[in-house]
């Protein structure tokens, strides 16, 4: 694989995790809101709070992972 097609893999693998990270937080608060109005449970709440919690650490990690392999890259 050639370098060129390393970092188009690494930048399209970034991309996927922003979005992962900001459909999370719009998603995560749109539940805030709206399970106030609706009368959600407490533990339904809570359920969304882990997926949420869930989903920002695969971010975390896949950020670390590309910041590894653009290291590695790099030299």
């Amino acid at each position: 694989m050639t370098e060129g097609q390393t970092e188009q893999q690494l930048a399209k693998r970034g991309r996927t995790v922003s979005l992962v990270i900001a459909g999370t937080l719009v998603f995560w608060m749109l539940i805030q809101v709206v399970g106030r109005q609706i009368g959600l449970p407490g533990r339904f709440a809570l359920l969304f709070d882990f997926a949420a919690i869930a989903a920002l650490i695969w971010a975390l990690v896949n950020v670390y992972q590309i910041w590894r392999a653009r290291q590695k890259t790099e030299g």
